[in-house]
């Protein structure tokens, strides 16, 4: 007797969904460092280094507010201006920062890094250099407003030129080994204002007059540097083997030279991300005491008592020290 139970077909394995295997990335471990180490020898020193130019000609200003104080040839007392006003001259600096950091940004993706870059040095180098003409508080005050907006492109602009040669796992030790190089900044600042200290009435000018010279000149000449050796985008700079393997690494977490501009519905949904608030208040808890650190620091050690040069000198060791903390920390794994 037949039997009434129907029998189903047996399955087909070849027909059957099957979930995909997860593939291997398309190149070795050491493959990986040997690229990593490429890149880190390639950009980051650079980028290092026009970062510690950028701070120096920012916090300049505290230097040469006390510089020869005792003979009253200090910046504060040449131009005329009150603590109060001077106080002012410093934060409008932020205001011009923080009104032009977005439209540098796109500017970066627009012009090229390299190119934008290096205009950015070379403008805030003659900027810098032209504080040495300033008379009064209201040319003070207009001159640091420019500089601000020379400088905001810049961090920024390292951190987004970043997301085209590393993955976001790999970004942050190198932000931060770029960060170190302002604390060396705040060293090299008090020790240059020592020296500059000494020229003090040399061809008829105040020796903070020569200290934003002096240290503005070096960012204009080697705007020239970044433009030839800043590599903008590793599709374009790297070779072979290498290049392949960049471009597998940043095809899901890198940005790519060739990726459309930012639309404004990319802003939107940007501005509605809660991170970006979360980062806004670490960002502002960070920047205010280091900002007023490197801007105050000569008068509040002019305040214990260290006279005139003296205190300039005894800015050197905070940063000397913190210096030889940090940098050695954003180079561990």
């Amino acid at each position: 007797m037949a039997s009434d139970s129907i029998h189903e077909p047996e399955a087909d394995p070849e027909k059957s969904p099957q979930l995909p295997s997860p593939q291997p990335p398309p190149y070795t471990p050491a493959e990986e460092r040997l690229l990593l180490r490429h890149q880190d020898l390639t950009i980051l020193p650079l980028c290092a280094f026009i970062y510690f130019l950028c701070y120096l000609d920012r916090s300049n200003i505290g230097n040469a507010r006390i510089l020869n104080s005792a003979a009253h040839a200090d910046m504060q007392t040449s131009i005329g201006a009150t603590p109060y006003q001077f106080n002012i001259a410093l934060m409008v600096f932020l205001v011009g920062y923080a009104l032009f950091e977005v439209p540098s940004n796109i500017l970066l993706k627009k012009l090229r890094p390299s190119r934008w870059l290096a205009f950015l040095m070379f403008a805030w180098g003659g900027i810098t250099m032209s504080l040495g003409g300033v008379r009064t508080f209201e040319a003070t005050a207009a001159v640091r407003f420019l500089l601000g907006m020379a400088e905001a492109g810049l961090f920024p602009g390292l951190v987004y030129y970043l997301t085209f040669w590393y993955r976001s796992d790999e970004r942050s030790v190198r932000v931060a080994f770029i960060l170190a190089s302002a604390t060396l900044a705040g060293a090299f600042g008090g020790a240059i204002a020592y020296g500059i200290g000494h020229m003090n009435g040399a061809h008829g000018l105040e020796a903070w007059r020569w200290l934003f010279i002096i240290e503005g000149a070096p960012s204009c000449l080697s705007a020239g540097l970044v433009l030839w050796f800043l590599p903008d985008y590793p599709e374009e700079f790297l070779k072979g083997r290498e290049k392949e393997v960049a471009v597998a690494r940043l095809r899901v977490e890198g940005s790519q030279g060739g990726d459309r501009s930012m639309t404004w519905e990319d802003a939107r949904g940007t501005l509605r991300d809660w991170r970006l608030y979360g980062h806004y208040l670490i960002y502002f808890g960070v920047s205010v005491p280091f900002s007023s650190l490197s801007l105050f620091s000569p008068s509040i050690v002019a305040g214990l008592q260290y006279v005139d040069l003296q205190a300039q000198l005894m800015t050197v060791p905070p940063y000397a020290v913190a210096y030889g903390g940090l940098a050695p920390e954003s180079l561990s794994p």
